[in-house]
């Protein structure tokens, strides 16, 4: 069968379109970054028209790269950086505030009052989720509470709410479609991943009129269709998932026992726990890994906040590289005398800690640290905090003990980074030969609903390893260098 799949990839520091085709080979690839706002200490917000903006003009030029006309696409899939918050005016589409990105912590003390008062086993049972500022529901509700008249608007129901998926849908179905799919209502802390719906009394609980709410629907399902003059054609949107959620598929994780970590901006590892939820005793997040024909698919998530930007900070905070590759060949060059730790709590620490007041610290400096020693902390310390969410999945879930990582994003480019976590997690890394995992669960999921793709059993079988890093340290090696990390994240969480 002939037929061609967009799947729009709308990150955190970029957004991204890539064209697959009947085969699920890359046609065509574009990206566009777009500017990062801090208006305060710990405050993370992008403006929604620049999300908007970037997210046209990419898709635009892959289909015109790939040599396509927009009418040769079969259907549009949709991934996202997920719990990023929009609130806009359903009259004029326009957000009433600028996105409150994932990574923000304004909301830490109405996270703390909640607690405070007793709510976070019931957030938690219903939900899946801890209370913490990382999640859509406090954000949402800190719009209503600091833009003037916004909640007055939102209940006279001129308000809408959504995560960026959400608002990208309105905008492409010209404002017809308010709709989100199960992974990304699982990161609100208003949705009941048990009954499958928006639950009143969370609503009710952080002040959120349900009126604001999109409708709910699979991961692959008929979203609706572009209006003509966004793309060129009018093309069914025919597939959603969370960023994590969609890389998830893209790996072809879909037996329990199955885990897959994506190193981004920051890092989430999500094990597949099948069709009956589990909830943690480790401050891990159950959630909703896919939902195809009305039926979740659970998982165990550890999230956690700092990973590729880790790096970045090597590059543009400290200038000791010029361009990410370079960190893992710096790395290499690192006394292996020195013991240099960094925490990269820049904005708090997520799983399993979950501290939104922390903040990073480096443990170990002697007068003889240099560059090398600081990039191998840096490396390292994205290793170690994936060995901390495999710890508490393996207390979780007994079936986790024996898992293969199965490995995507930007990080695992470099053989070093990958090496080493497969010696400090002492458990196989597999490396798949196609990388773009995120877009190619959303392109997957679309194309699978329009008939395209095959169903995902034999998905699975054309899953390709690039390469598997087998542990290589001594094992007394391994154990010392992680009391070394735990000692200096005891240190951080003590200094807060």
């Amino acid at each position: 069968m002939s037929g061609y799949v967009l799947a729009i990839d709308q990150g955190t520091t970029s957004s991204r379109a890539i064209v697959f085709d009947a085969d699920l080979k890359i046609a065509a690839i574009a990206q566009e970054e777009f500017t990062q706002h801090f208006p305060h200490s710990g405050w993370v917000e992008h403006d929604p028209e620049d999300l908007w903006r970037t997210t046209v003009a990419t898709c635009r030029a892959a289909i015109a790269d790939a040599g396509l006309d927009a009418a040769d696409i079969t259907a549009i899939g949709i991934t996202n950086q997920r719990e990023t918050t929009i609130v806009w005016d359903r009259k004029t589409g326009k957000a009433i505030h600028k996105a409150i990105v994932w990574q923000d912590r304004r909301t830490a003390d109405i996270c703390a009052d909640l607690r405070a008062a007793g709510h976070e086993e019931e957030i938690r049972a219903r939900t899946g989720l801890l209370l913490d500022p990382y999640f859509s529901g406090t954000k949402v509700a800190w719009i209503l509470d600091h833009v003037d008249g916004a909640r007055a608007a939102a209940e006279r129901g001129d308000l809408a709410f959504g995560t960026v998926d959400c608002f990208l849908l309105w905008r492409l179905t010209g404002g017809r479609v308010h709709a989100t799919d199960a992974t990304n209502a699982s990161r609100t802390l208003m949705y009941d991943i048990i009954e499958g719906r928006w639950h009143d009394g969370l609503l009710k609980l952080l002040g959120i009129p349900g009126s604001m709410l999109p409708d709910v629907m699979d991961s692959a399902a008929e979203f609706g269709t572009t209006d003509a003059d966004v793309l060129g054609a009018a093309i069914p949107v025919l597939g959603i998932a969370g960023d994590q959620q969609a890389a998830t598929v893209g790996q072809a994780c879909f037996q329990p026992g199955m885990m897959k970590s994506t190193y981004g901006t920051g890092c989430f590892a999500l094990l597949n726990i099948g069709d009956k939820p589990a909830l943690s005793d480790n401050r891990l997040l159950t959630t909703i890994a896919y939902q195809l024909d009305g039926r979740p698919t659970y998982a165990l998530e550890g999230s956690i906040f700092i990973a590729g930007a880790a790096v970045q900070w090597l590059r543009d905070g400290l200038g000791i590289i010029d361009e990410a590759a370079q960190s893992g060949d710096l790395a290499d060059r690192a006394d292996p005398e020195q013991d240099v730790y960094l925490v990269p709590a820049f904005t708090g620490l997520g799983a399993p800690y979950w501290d939104a007041d922390a903040r990073g610290t480096m443990h170990g400096l002697t007068r003889a640290t240099g560059p090398a020693e600081l990039s191998r902390a840096a490396l390292e310390s994205v290793c170690f905090q994936t060995r901390d969410l495999l710890e508490a999945m393996r207390r979780d879930w007994d079936r986790a003990r024996d898992t293969v990582l199965r490995v995507d994003g930007g990080m695992v480019a470099s053989d070093w980074t990958m090496q080493r976590l497969a010696d400090l997690l002492d458990a196989p890394v597999d490396r798949p030969t196609v990388l773009e995992t995120t877009a190619l669960g959303a392109a997957y999921l679309a194309g699978m609903k329009a008939g395209l793709y095959p169903e995902p059993a034999a998905f699975a079988r054309g899953w390709a390893l690039d390469r598997r890093f087998e542990p290589a340290m001594d094992s007394a090696e391994r154990d010392r260098k992680y009391v070394g990390w735990q000692d200096a994240v005891r240190r951080t969480l003590t200094a807060t």
